[in-house]
């Protein structure tokens, strides 16, 4: 049974996966990252969902020839492949840039997206995010970096430098997240926010300022836990989680 395809839209072509067979449940990785990962963690899901997982322009299995990413952009993406699938409505899950991308498409189109989790994720770009960003340099990547990452992305060492390169000038990027309480207040999805107490990028205070606004809001703070908390004993408790908000 074929799992793998490519949708030509948006001048990209965009890599994604299928798995699974119920209502859908739309999978959104991080920026640098790709969605192979989140195949064996939602695995389990596979047997109430239709797990929907792409790569983002630009990342692993999918083009870019833009050499841009914003996240304004990736929502077109998506947008276009949830229409090409014939989905009307979907559950969601988005980690740190992909749910970025699920606040835009959840203020968008509001009754798309039925629940939500988004993990690190936030309306805007703080000081310390900007800090990290601007220091950020390609130059000053590692060869281990460099190897990991071209075990994501196939296009090439570009690609690799674009992603880089792009992690940098998110620090000058004020137009592309930029959520404010009445535009949050427009959420009509269940939402589940889950945040490190100690994110280096996005303090914990963005996040409970979220869950104030957002009408329908969860919030799962993770003690001592960084940016994208998510890891041993918390990934199962999170998934089992999701069972539950999922069902409700």
């Amino acid at each position: 049974m074929q799992t793998e395809y490519t949708l030509s839209v948006n001048n990209i072509d965009l890599y994604y996966e299928v798995h699974g067979n119920g209502f859908p449940l739309l999978l959104l990785h991080g920026f640098t990252g790709s969605g192979a990962a989140l195949v064996p963690i939602f695995e389990p899901f596979t047997n109430t969902h239709q797990l929907i997982i792409p790569d983002l322009r630009g990342h692993g299995k999918s083009t870019n020839p833009m050499k841009k990413f914003t996240h304004t952009q990736a929502t077109q993406d998506i947008f276009a492949l949830l229409d090409h699938l014939n989905i009307k409505q979907c559950n969601a899950v988005g980690f740190s840039a992909g749910g970025n991308i699920l606040l835009h498409m959840a203020t968008q189109q509001p009754a798309l997206i039925n629940s939500m989790a988004l993990v690190s994720t936030t309306p805007y770009y703080p000081k310390e995010a900007r800090v990290f960003m601007n220091q950020f340099a390609v130059a000053d990547r590692t060869k281990e970096e460099w190897e990991a990452m071209r075990k994501i992305h196939i296009h090439g060492d570009e690609q690799i430098r674009l992603l880089w390169q792009q992690a940098g000038a998110f620090g000058e990027s004020y137009d592309d997240m930029n959520f404010t309480p009445p535009l949050l207040a427009q959420i009509k999805a269940k939402t589940l926010l889950v945040q490190g107490d100690r994110d280096p990028f996005y303090p914990v205070e963005i996040t409970v300022d979220m869950y104030r606004h957002i009408p329908n809001a969860y919030l799962w703070i993770i003690p001592n836990g960084g940016h994208v908390p998510l890891s041993g004993e918390t990934i199962p408790f999170f998934l089992n989680y999701l069972t539950s908000f999922f069902g409700e």
